[in-house]
């Protein structure tokens, strides 16, 4: 069978997220069937988790990167196909702010989504981690009012996650939304900064979304989403 190399596949969005929608509602293993590579988080908003080479990962608000096993479930995932295919493309020493500027001009990121898989090696990795909640669950701000933060000098590791046209904000992160996972599986989470020595990009471009929602979920069937402020929630909390 050809591989989809040309779907997002996610599961919920984050605008469910922002009243507290923190419920698992799709397994690891029914997610992987849809893509080998992606990002999300655990039932509770139970850490960062990065999908690398069909094999999950979480990063924990300890510090501790931990396998996702098949029966663990999310709430918000978004996965695609590596394309192997694809070119890679050198990247120079940069900041993660540069990285992304000089990505969208290069790559002719706009108004289409991108899968974006970087690999290199790291002066300088900083992450953090949303804390898992227990119900009743909070809004999305007040639960990620506080998160460790972690970093790591010196380190190898693949940078993986999305560019989202801002026309989709409410669905996903408008703009860049990436996580992080050393080569050790050590060390890993949502990035809020880098500075990259030398490494290579893999830009994917996907012309297709693939938005499934937990309609088996009541709690999102009768949930009301505000939408004044959810964009700023989501910015806020996202990055």
């Amino acid at each position: 069978m050809m591989k989809d190399v040309q779907t997002l596949y996610q599961h919920g969005t984050l605008a469910l997220l922002v009243p507290g929608l923190f419920d698992g509602t799709i397994t690891t293993s029914d997610l992987l069937t849809h893509g080998d590579t992606g990002i999300g988080t655990l039932a509770g908003l139970d850490g960062e988790v990065v999908i690398i080479n069909g094999q999950a990962f979480q990063a924990a608000a300890d510090g501790t990167v931990n396998a996702v096993t098949d029966e663990m479930t999310m709430p918000f995932a978004s996965v695609h196909t590596f394309d192997s295919q694809l070119p890679t493309t050198p990247v120079a020493a940069m900041t993660m702010m540069a990285f992304t500027a000089w990505l969208k001009q290069f790559a002719g990121l706009k108004n289409a989504f991108a899968g974006i898989v970087l690999t290199g090696t790291f002066n300088h990795v900083h992450v953090r981690v949303a804390p898992k909640q227990v119900k009743p669950y909070p809004p999305l701000t007040t639960a990620t009012a506080s998160q460790p933060e972690f970093t790591r000098n010196d380190v190898t590791g693949t940078v993986i996650g999305y560019f989202a046209p801002e026309l989709y904000a409410g669905v996903t992160v408008g703009d860049f939304h990436l996580h992080f996972i050393s080569d050790d599986r050590q060390f890993a989470g949502h990035l809020l900064d880098f500075a990259i020595t030398t490494g290579e990009v893999v830009t994917q471009v996907l012309p297709n979304l693939l938005l499934h929602l937990p309609t088996d979920n009541a709690d999102f069937m009768h949930a009301d989403i505000d939408l004044q402020g959810l964009n700023e929630s989501i910015n806020q909390a996202e990055r």
